[in-house]
């Protein structure tokens, strides 16, 4: 395990993370259940769910696809995707 690969995957994490819908959704969940821990739990459960079949999935198509290539298509996913909610 190379430890700076785990802080640059957590810090891009936590920073992509902070304020978006999951992170709002969870606040309202909490704050309507009155159950933090149990959200808590729920939410973390998903997000590793998540992390890890995007990890696999990445390693996978990896082999198959160029780095460089995949950055671009998600680069260019974003900017698209960036551009229509502006457009609406």
């Amino acid at each position: 395990m190379d430890p700076k690969i785990v802080m640059t995957a957590f810090s891009m994490l936590f920073l992509a993370e902070m304020g978006d819908k999951t992170q709002l959704a969870v606040l309202t969940l909490s704050a309507s259940s009155g159950r933090p821990g149990s959200v808590f739990i729920g939410a973390a459960a998903a997000l590793i769910a998540v992390t890890a079949l995007g990890a696999f999935i990445g390693a996978a198509t990896g082999r198959f696809v160029s780095p460089v290539l995949l950055n671009r298509v998600a680069a260019t996913s974003f900017i698209a995707i960036g551009l229509w909610m502006w457009a609406r």
